[in-house]
């Protein structure tokens, strides 16, 4: 019986003019590109979400480099297997003076012994190694393998770009889907390129499904239609809390509070629960952001993040999402200032880069001529009295921002009567 190799993996390119996408890295004076043309190119590691091409580009350098291919995938490879790639990659370069491109999938799964196992035959050029990884590569690859490699971040497909390889599909008699007698709606395929997420595979998966599953009307037409799309397409939410995209997500929520965004601040926050992003991590940042950004203008704000963290911590999923939610919008509608933040970056400088000031004498442990402030009452200020305290210079300086508002009145006050005391 012969076996039905799937619509995603017909549809894939075979060479760099068909490659839809990723024109940062593979336009025609980009980097990657001039050296897969050049057959120059030493090894390449691509990091990027799942169905954004990077298989298929080890498959296409393979090609324009006349080489075998290889594919192995690190989840399920040991340095038994390397050396056997290795091994069998020499006797071809050996007998026919053929290179060899070893593609290896989730290449962040190699430890460090199994890494360094690649470097001697990349350098000899026995080797090209393309490693695909779905995180940071600088997070889980030895730098002496990345010194010697091509870097290069896939971006997500546009819903745009989806749309042109599923229509390229549809219209492909060999390899698409072009022999079937499709009528398929505009907002058939609006929905499954903006669903996927930026995923070709999933896309096309999905394009599959309702073709296969869809029997043809009186007119002999296969309807694929929006229900039929939504019957057939998985949402695909793409968060992973190792990858880069964890950062990413967790920067745009804390950047929305901080603009005082709460819909966008919210929108971030459904995406960390739904990715099943720990509680505590979301709200052990909500409390640095009380502090950072919203600081003095609302001071409520950090004793509202401080018990958020502690409730998520004994509730749990899922009604920490409500806590999680409430504390997010108060903070992006309160108030910001980073006043008190900017003021212990500058002080901490002061203790790095000078010598440390002396405490005053008055000030040390049961100094006789400290002066008490409680001892001296002045109309709405309470105890206070004009005393040297150390400082060298100036460090907070507050905003007219919400509560700080107040404490900036507060100061000048006291600066009126230190200097009504010197006069």
């Amino acid at each position: 019986m012969k076996k039905e190799i799937p619509l995603a993996v017909r549809m894939r390119p075979v060479t760099l003019d068909e490659f839809i996408g990723q024109e940062h890295i593979l336009g025609k004076e980009q980097l990657l590109r001039r050296a897969i043309e050049s057959k120059k190119i030493p090894s390449v590691i691509l990091s990027g979400p799942p169905g954004c091409g990077k298989t298929t580009l080890g498959t296409i350098i393979a090609r324009e480099l006349s080489a075998a291919f290889v594919h192995l995938n690190a989840a399920f490879s040991s340095v038994a297997d390397l050396r056997k790639v290795v091994r069998e990659a020499r006797r071809k370069e050996e007998e026919r003076g053929e290179k060899t491109v070893l593609f290896i999938d989730e290449i962040h799964r190699f430890n460090k012994t199994q890494q360094e196992a690649l470097i001697p035959d990349t350098e000899n050029g026995t080797l090209v190694v393309v490693g695909a990884t779905i995180y940071q590569p600088t997070f889980y690859l030895i730098p002496s393998l990345i010194s010697r490699s091509i870097v290069a971040a896939f971006r997500p497909l546009g819903s745009a770009e989806v749309e042109q390889i599923l229509k390229r599909a549809l219209r492909d008699r060999e390899r698409g889907v072009g022999k079937e007698p499709v009528n398929i709606t505009n907002k058939a395929i609006s929905f499954l390129a903006e669903v996927s997420s930026g995923d070709a595979r999933a896309a096309l998966t999905a394009l599959e499904i309702g073709v296969a599953s869809t029997p043809p009307g009186k007119d002999g037409k296969i309807l694929f239609d929006l229900k039929t799309a939504q019957n057939c397409m998985q949402k695909n939410v793409r968060y992973d809390r190792q990858d880069a995209n964890h950062y990413d997500t967790i920067s745009a929520f804390i950047k929305s509070i901080r603009g005082s965004d709460p819909d966008s601040a919210l929108y971030w926050l459904a995406k960390m629960i739904h990715g099943g992003e720990d509680p505590r991590f979301i709200a052990r940042r909500l409390v640095i952001l009380a502090a950072e950004d919203v600081g003095n203008a609302e001071p409520f704000a950090l004793v509202l993040a401080t018990n958020c963290f502690r409730a998520v911590e004994v509730i749990g999923y899922p009604e920490a999402k409500l806590i999680l939610a409430q504390a997010t919008v108060y903070l992006a509608c309160a108030p910001k200032s980073n006043a008190s933040y900017q003021a212990i970056l500058a002080a901490i400088a002061d203790i790095e880069r000078s010598r440390t000031v002396e405490v005053p004498s008055h000030l040390k442990t049961h100094a006789r001529t400290y002066r008490y402030p409680h001892r001296v009452r002045h109309e709405g200020i309470g105890g206070f009295v004009p005393q040297e305290y150390g400082a060298p210079r100036d460090y907070f300086f507050p905003s007219d921002a919400g509560y700080e508002r107040k404490m900036k009145e507060f100061l000048a006050r006291i600066g009126e009567l230190e200097k009504r005391e010197e006069g």
